[in-house]
């Protein structure tokens, strides 16, 4: 199976990059399924009804988002009856929508699509790790389903190479979101699965991790009329990985980072 997973999406120019590269990504690299972490697609701030169809018109078969989730308040109403928009799967029980997903892709196969979110520095949630682990005792990797996708939407990198860890062997892909700067360890872990601590984003990087320059750097200056944070609206820079599996272990074959399009450096899978 070829899977490519688009990093978090910033603002407009973000939005833009996916919708114009994404159609041709996908018939080149003959992929078989597309995830995009989708949080800060709205402006900055959360996603909307309307951006989610705009991603699946795209070419978007499942969107992770994070802990802007619930910024936009239309998602709340929403998320329930959209099954290809995952919140994180550790927060507490009754929360609107779900975090763990099982979807169709061509063949056949099954893809089972697992989003915890980290607890340092983040707003409170329950246990991430045993979170995943709940999940995967309903699920086996080459048996009930074909591939097994993790967005781990954390701050810092210990707790996303630990999950990394936890899980190899037992999953296709662990991903880090959220911190919006391609880590450049992608790599096969021991056991078999996929690994990169951040994906990065899809946005402006001529900014401060997707916002305008100057108000980002007001805030650390402590300048009350640096105004508000805003998406930078420049040549975004599509960031993502490529990953192939192999269809009868479910465990990865090949993994590369893909970057195309704006100031950062060109980068295709070989």
């Amino acid at each position: 199976m070829r899977v490519l997973f688009c990093g978090d999406v910033v603002g407009r120019a973000g939005r833009t990059v996916i919708k114009e590269n994404l159609p041709r990504l996908r018939d080149r690299l003959e992929l078989d399924f597309v995830l995009a972490n989708g949080e800060n697609a709205a402006h900055g701030f959360g996603i909307t009804p309307k951006i989610c169809q705009e991603f699946y018109a795209a070419g978007v078969d499942v969107i992770t988002t994070g802990n802007h989730v619930w910024d936009r308040r239309e998602i709340i109403d929403y998320i329930d009856g959209d099954a290809r928009l995952l919140r994180p799967m550790n927060y507490a029980q009754g929360t609107p929508g779900r975090g763990v997903g099982v979807f169709d892709a061509p063949g056949g196969r099954r893809v089972l699509v697992l989003h915890p979110m980290g607890r340092l520095y983040m707003d409170p949630v329950d246990d991430p790790f045993g979170a995943v682990e709940a999940a995967l005792g309903r699920h086996r990797l080459g048996e009930t389903v074909h591939c097994i996708l993790v967005d781990v939407h954390a701050e810092t990198t210990s707790e996303k190479a630990a999950m990394g860890q936890f899980l190899d062997g037992r999953v296709s892909m662990v991903t880090g979101t959220h911190t919006h700067v391609p880590t450049a360890d992608t790599r096969i872990l021991p056991g078999g699965t996929a690994y990169q601590t951040d994906l990065g984003m899809c946005g402006d990087y001529d900014s401060v991790i997707g916002m305008k320059k100057e108000a980002a750097i007001g805030r650390f200056l402590d300048d009350d009329t640096a105004g508000r944070l805003e998406p930078a609206t420049g040549e975004a820079t599509l960031c993502a990985v490529f990953l192939e599996t192999d269809d009868k272990t479910g465990l990865t074959r090949r993994v590369a980072p893909l970057r195309t399009g704006g100031h950062l450096t060109e980068t295709w899978p070989e």
